[in-house]
């Protein structure tokens, strides 16, 4: 649309009539067909496509003790939410309890800002990763299963992720741990606290992917011991080998998962190159792919593969 009858300012993001009413546009003028209204008061010179566009679209109408929370702060933080809730085009709207909910078309209203950390993410207002993680959780089982929240605790507690510990080049992960300790300690009664609690208690970091938490977990599921993960690995004199996606360390073995960036022929020449000089040094790498951790008759090869190696009594763990 050509909008360069718009005062200075208007054409390139959205307005409020009453702001643009003001800086002389006619009130017929803002009835013009051609204008996008993407809800009540709101006009846009194109219609917004993406959920950051309709976030900053909504935002201009909303109050402004409001920021997005639950699945659109997920959204707009980039989080790896399930397709049910990924295409979700309503938005998730936050004020602190003693406000009304927001009650627009569009738009989900939710009290309680007063208990969320709320940041400015590229100028929309959010509520914190932590915090996002517990709402979501309080989604309950229907939305998210057990798996999902670690998978998006783990994405979390990865980007909260601190500097390397003294004297090592493994990263503290502490950090991103302790941040969603906090943020669910400091709900109130919280809806879903049981799930949230036994997530929490899943979640490691740092973490790569989402397929990297749903391999860890399938062996966890198992009973195999846990593996460390993202672990650097080093040589018999201490030169720096790989950083393994999961690592047992005592019996020097390695599980690496191998998605779609691990596609192409260069990289599947350095995985090999590598893994053989890994196993020149004593260890084991075992790739995993996707249809290992989906396909029950591809999961149990994998997951006996890894029994052998790791040698595990077969009898004593649960592999389906």
């Amino acid at each position: 649309m050509n909008a360069s009858w718009l005062p200075p300012g208007f054409a390139a993001a959205p307005f409020h009539v009453t702001r643009a009413h003001e800086a002389g546009v006619p009130w017929w003028r803002l009835r013009e067909p051609h204008l996008v209204s993407p809800t009540r008061s709101v006009r846009t010179a194109s219609e917004p496509t993406t959920i950051e566009e309709r976030a900053r679209a909504f935002q201009v109408a909303l109050p402004d003790d409001m920021a997005f929370s639950h699945v659109t702060a997920a959204q707009l933080w980039g989080l790896s939410l399930p397709g049910a809730l990924e295409g979700q085009s309503q938005l998730d709207v936050m004020r602190p309890s003693v406000r009304n909910r927001i009650r627009r078309s569009g738009c989900r209203g939710h009290r309680g800002l007063e208990r969320r950390e709320v940041v400015r993410l590229r100028g929309i207002a959010v509520t914190s990763l932590a915090d996002t993680w517990v709402d979501l959780g309080e989604l309950g089982p229907a939305s998210l299963l057990l798996e999902d929240l670690v998978v998006l605790g783990d994405e979390v507690a990865t980007r909260l992720v601190g500097p390397p510990e003294p004297g090592t080049d493994v990263a503290d992960s502490s950090v991103g741990l302790a941040a969603l300790r906090a943020a669910l300690d400091g709900r109130a009664r919280p809806r879903g606290a049981r799930l949230l609690s036994q997530a929490l208690e899943l979640v490691r970091a740092p973490v790569r992917s989402p397929m990297e938490t749903r391999a860890r977990l399938m062996f966890l599921r198992a009973g195999f011991p846990e593996p460390r993960v993202n672990l650097p690995v080093h040589g018999r004199d201490g030169g720096w080998l790989l950083e393994g996606d999961l690592v047992w360390e005592d019996a020097q073995v390695v599980g690496e998962y191998q998605g779609k960036d691990h596609a192409s022929i260069r990289r599947r020449s350095y995985d090999s190159r590598r893994s053989v000089t890994a196993g020149d040094e004593g260890w084991r790498v075992l790739e995993i792919y996707a249809e290992d951790v989906y396909h029950p008759p591809r999961r149990r090869a994998c997951l006996a593969r890894f029994a052998r190696e790791l040698d595990l009594d077969l009898a004593a763990l649960t592999i389906t």
